[in-house]
């Protein structure tokens, strides 16, 4: 008697995995989505098509991934410009492929393939696609799919550079203030890496667009969210104290609507806002060379100031005995102002 066995399929290539992912995501153009089952065919393609990338990528539990195979993949998929297809079709995608996608794109673009990671340059060569990850926080569908995917691009600081220096860029003043909760706080996430993963690139955008960006971030400042305020107030600290910024710093502790805003940030019912509008609040003061304008506002609002700081007291992250130092420093000075300067000039 004699036994027959299937043999087991042989493993595809990159380069098949690639055309079949490429074959299914054209599958999903319009003049096939007419058809329901059309369509619903074509996702399960999709998405069986992902699970190979995906596991070729990232290893199936079992091995772990063939690091040649990785290279090739990731070669392939730029050579045949499906990174492009992946951005255009994913509104069209179900949750797991979405899933899927957003897994196989960051491990992606951390591939070095000799001297470059060639799907960040892939990508610098395409930038429209960067701008069509912003916008996408406008579609609460896929907004936190994209939101990721653009966290992983800011990671490199051309891709940073080129999304700060964007119309696109504007966009985010009014995505961090979404009416969805998810969608704005994921905004916020990747608005926050824009200005703190790169200090160079950060500076450089600060001192070319000062104006433009202090007038929408003041906005962000008074708003009336508290989140949006609380947010925005601990972000600003973060990046106007980094000494690429110090410039930036020197020159936004100058400007009297500034010190107004901080001042109105230390009244806040929020005892979180008043501690992080103190620690900005407190280089406007400490500064050696105040102009006569800020003085004059510290002269002329000594009393209340004095007394808003004595009520103060330190956050959780401040050192209690350091804090009340700084605010004794602070106080010191407020008064120095008041004493000195002749309010009648």
């Amino acid at each position: 008697m004699s036994f027959s066995f299937f043999k087991p399929s042989r493993p595809k290539t990159p380069q098949e995995v690639v055309k079949a992912i490429e074959d299914s995501l054209n599958a999903l153009d319009t003049k096939t989505v007419v058809e329901v089952k059309a369509l619903e065919k074509a996702l399960e393609e999709v998405e069986k098509n992902f699970v190979t990338l995906r596991s070729m990528l990232s290893g199936d539990g079992e091995a772990e991934p063939n690091v040649d195979q990785v290279s090739q993949l990731a070669l392939e998929i730029c050579k045949e410009d499906v990174i492009a297809l992946l951005i255009h079709k994913l509104q069209i995608l179900g949750w797991e492929a979405r899933k899927d996608l957003v897994h196989c794109w960051s491990v992606l673009l951390k591939q070095q393939v000799g001297s470059t990671y060639c799907c960040v340059e892939y990508i610098e060569n395409h930038l429209e696609l960067l701008d069509i990850l912003v916008v996408s926080y406008d579609n609460k569908e896929i907004a936190l799919n994209c939101g990721t995917m653009l966290r992983e691009c800011i990671k490199s600081p051309s891709l940073a550079k080129y999304i700060l220096e964007s119309a696109c860029f504007e966009l985010f003043f009014k995505f961090v203030e979404l009416p969805n909760f998810d969608v704005a706080s994921d905004a916020f996430s990747t608005f926050k890496d824009l200005l703190t993963k790169h200090e160079t690139v950060v500076a450089e955008f600060l001192t070319a667009h000062y104006e433009e960006f202090f007038g929408l971030y003041e906005k962000l400042l008074t708003s009336s969210n508290y989140v949006t305020r609380r947010q925005s107030l601990k972000l600003l600290s973060d990046f106007l104290l980094e000494p690429p910024n110090s410039h930036i710093m020197k020159r936004y502790i100058l400007e009297v609507q500034n010190l107004k805003i901080m001042m109105t940030l230390l009244r806040d019912s929020s005892k979180n806002i008043q501690i992080s509008a103190f620690h900005i609040f407190k280089v406007f003061v400490a500064n050696p060379n105040k102009p006569r304008e800020v003085k004059v506002i510290l002269a002329k609002n000594h009393e209340r100031l004095v007394s808003l700081l004595n009520g103060l007291s330190g956050g959780k992250g401040d050192d209690d005995e350091t804090f009340e130092e700084e605010k004794e420093l602070i106080t010191n000075e407020i008064e120095r102002v008041a004493r000195t300067i002749n309010l009648d000039t």
